[in-house]
């Protein structure tokens, strides 16, 4: 893999297109964008603008909902949720970097859920990685990478953003 197949401009210019359309086909009434923290965040306020949507950009911190916090989490590392009061009957625009297992956007719409039930999900990925451990999919991702077991994505930002590849092996970044 080369650095020009993950470079950042050229994937957040293929997600912001298939959101367009996404945003048409589904008939979308002012969407409200929410960014998983940190990195959904960071890929959420440049779609947010590239779109041009109305309603400031949401983020969520998903450490709560995460079905491994007693194990990973501490209370010193969870942050607020910057949302809406309400969202029932709203139409949401997930955003995150990486979809790996499914596991983290499992916790965000279970976050999402409790301050009311959408309309309407899309969930919008940077990267989407192989490697699903439960029934979700993005609806749309910037690019799907097949990864070696020993091999991981991760996007360090915010200014300037860039994707690493790290493998014990070997390491690529792309900005």
């Amino acid at each position: 893999m080369d650095n020009n197949s993950l470079k950042i401009s050229t994937l957040l210019a293929k997600l912001e297109s298939e959101l367009k359309q996404l945003i048409s086909k589904r008939k979308l009434k002012n969407p409200l964008m929410i960014g998983i923290h940190n990195g959904g965040g960071w890929i959420a306020e440049k779609l947010h603008h590239r779109l041009a949507l109305q309603e400031p950009v949401g983020i969520i911190d998903i450490s709560f909902y995460r079905d491994n916090f007693s194990q990973t989490e501490t209370f010193s590392q969870v942050k607020p949720n910057l949302l809406p009061q309400q969202m029932e009957g709203r139409d949401i625009i997930l955003i995150d970097d990486v979809f790996y297992t499914g596991r983290t956007a499992r916790s965000a719409l279970n976050a999402i859920f409790d301050y009311g039930r959408p309309r309407q999900v899309i969930l919008a990925v940077l990267i989407e990685q192989e490697g699903r451990e439960v029934p979700l999919r993005p609806d749309c991702s910037g690019q799907t990478l097949l990864l070696a077991n020993n091999e991981r994505i991760n996007l360090t930002g915010p200014e300037p953003l860039a994707l690493d590849i790290q493998s014990p092996d070997k390491q690529l970044t792309a900005a």
